[in-house]
């Protein structure tokens, strides 16, 4: 506000408020406070501000003035403490220069709020009869409590206003104004928020792409796994091998070329290949998972690029309303609750190499409630020939035909939980369930097979437990 507004302002207040007691005070902001002098839904607004310090009187309904104001800081209680109770005697600016006071008078006290609209050196103070300082908002380094008040030098220039006053209540116009230029501050404000909140959300989901991108190349090429693994289970017998070295031939190659692959020295061949198709599994696992991931991450970065290119139109357009949606997050998708994993009482969980999940029952009730209630017509059933056991079933939802490495991996499992666990090598016999049946009356675990096969492995444990 420049000198001649302060002065048209000035005028209307000391005929609003000559005579009228000091009420209630809102603290709106730190250095901000609206002054309530009885005047019907009208009241004294104060801010000092350096950017923008202004005086004039507002219309409001007291609720709404509540619900924005704050507590009141030591200068707002000290007001309340020394004018409660006060009547206005004069409404006064300084002449050429941009401070208003206002006297008060209360049981023949005369006390001062000196509003001081000065740019950098904004403030309020409340003078006692003598002018000396009894409190101050900003407590700036130059003013100390006990001193009397003196105006700051006045500036060369005043400040330059682009509104003018037009004729009627100027305290109506100027609240307009700066009611506008505040809107349009929040408006640009909450425009920076979601700006800055959306450009940080495509920077993460960037990020997180190239940090999947790097863990599938630590994973490595699933099939180069699986050839490895695969040459070193082919080669057992014939390889030669020197330390961590071990000369295999190529059967993939054209003309089976002899190649050198490099293993842990501390692993068999058949452990090594075990622990390469292990690798194969977790990459193929995570292959087929980071792609997934990727293509969620490009449409979740295309989306907020999108509601980028909404924000710029609401901007171009300054739709307030507009901008107010904008803000308000949309509903969360209703996510359905993750399915749990079946319980199957006394049975084991593994999962094979390739995928398969392997169910190994525990007792000869566990075995009988394993093989005629879970397993389904084309799982593959299996237990060990001629040695009481755990029956082992591999489930096979999808009906293809089931990898020959899963079968030996549940085959050592059928021979790891049987009385022929500690002998070299065992015979498993294996079948479809739909191939068995139980005899009439028969012990719990006796089944009776129309057709089967026989593989004959070692018995452990190969395979991780889920």
């Amino acid at each position: 506000m420049n000198t001649n507004q302060i002065y048209a302002v000035t005028q209307e207040l000391r005929g609003s408020l000559s005579g009228r007691f000091f009420g209630k005070i809102f603290q709106m902001t730190p250095l901000s406070f609206a002054f309530d002098f009885g005047l019907r839904g009208e009241f004294l607004y104060v801010s000092v501000e350096p950017a923008s310090p202004r005086l004039y009187l507002i219309r409001r309904r007291t609720r709404d003035l509540e619900k924005q104001s704050q507590g009141l800081g030591a200068f707002g209680q000290s007001l309340r403490s020394t004018l409660s109770g006060a009547h206005v005697t004069e409404v006064w600016k300084d002449p050429l220069d941009r401070i208003v006071r206002l006297t008060f008078r209360s049981d023949e006290v005369f006390r001062r709020l000196v509003v001081q609209l000065t740019g950098r050196t904004a403030d309020l103070f409340l003078l006692d009869e003598l002018n000396r300082i009894t409190a101050v908002l900003r407590e700036q380094q130059k003013t100390r409590l006990g001193d009397v008040y003196a105006p700051p030098p006045r500036p060369l220039r005043e400040p330059i206003e682009s509104f003018t006053l037009a004729a009627g209540p100027p305290s109506a116009q100027l609240d307009a104004h700066f009611s506008a230029l505040e809107a349009t501050k929040a408006f640009d404000a909450k425009v920076k928020t979601l700006r800055s909140k959306l450009t940080g959300a495509i920077r993460r989901q960037r990020t997180l792409k190239e940090n999947l991108q790097n863990d599938l190349v630590r994973h490595g090429d699933p099939e180069e796994h699986k050839r490895t693994g695969d040459l070193l289970l082919a080669n057992i017998a014939t390889a030669t091998r020197t330390g961590n070295k071990v000369r295999v031939t190529d059967y993939y190659a054209d003309d089976a070329p002899v190649i050198e692959l490099e293993v842990d020295e501390n692993r068999s061949l058949q452990e090594e290949a075990a622990a390469r198709f292990r690798q194969y599994t977790k990459a193929k696992h995570a292959a087929d998972e980071i792609a997934e991931r990727l293509q969620q991450i490009d449409r979740d970065i295309a989306g907020i690029e999108r509601r980028l290119h909404d924000l710029d139109a609401i901007v171009d357009s300054r739709d307030e309303e507009a901008l107010q949606t904008f803000e308000k997050p949309a509903p969360a998708p209703k996510v359905a609750p993750k399915k749990k994993q079946e319980k199957i009482p006394g049975v084991r969980r593994y999962l094979s190499t390739d995928g398969y999940e392997i169910l190994v029952g525990r007792a000869a009730r566990d075995n009988d409630h394993l093989t005629f209630r879970v397993a389904q017509p084309n799982d593959l059933w299996m237990h060990a020939g001629d040695y009481p056991g755990s029956h082992v079933v591999i489930r096979n939802p999808t009906r293809k035909e089931i990898p020959q490495r899963t079968i030996i991996e549940a085959a050592q499992l059928a021979g790891r939980f049987s009385q022929a666990s500690e002998d070299a090598k065992v015979v498993i016999h294996y079948t479809e369930r739909k191939f068995l049946s139980k005899p009439k009356g028969a012990e719990p675990g006796l089944v009776r097979m129309s057709r089967f096969r026989s593989i004959t492995v070692e018995p452990k444990e190969s395979i991780s437990r889920l």
